[in-house]
């Protein structure tokens, strides 16, 4: 068994290659061999989102504040707030994030196969955001 004590693990900056605005990602727990799921929190300040992106196995995201979208690829922007959850079935190219007028944070859930949580694709564009 492991305890990972609040804190103990500091929060990162997302990374300007997979995301637009200002990001905060803790994640405080993965896991090793063989299990396979892993998970973090993460913040996004209003307007903030991911790029387009796939998982191996899908995601779940639990929405623990505010107020954001998700998009599957050819597909309307869905709003989503506190308390929704998302499921994101395998190997859909989807993105998600703050609304423009709102922050929003997240619990996010993927599993790894062969090692691989996420597939990062191209950034949403501002006339993508928008719709």
């Amino acid at each position: 068994m492991e305890i990972i004590k609040q804190g103990s693990k500091p929060a990162s900056a997302g990374p300007a290659d997979y995301f637009t605005g200002t990001v905060e990602i803790n994640a405080p727990f993965s896991t090793t061999e063989p299990a396979r799921v892993g998970g973090a929190t993460v913040s996004f300040s209003a307007g903030a989102r991911t790029a387009w992106h796939t998982h191996p196995l899908g995601q779940t995201l639990i929405v623990t504040a505010g107020q954001g979208w998700v998009q599957e690829w050819g597909q309307e922007a869905q709003a989503i707030a506190t308390g929704d959850i998302v499921w994101i079935r395998p190997e859909v190219k989807h993105w998600h994030g703050a609304a423009a007028d709102s922050a929003m944070t997240h619990i996010a859930i993927a599993e790894a196969l062969e090692g691989k949580v996420v597939d990062w694709l191209e950034h949403v564009s501002d006339e993508q955001y928008q719709r």
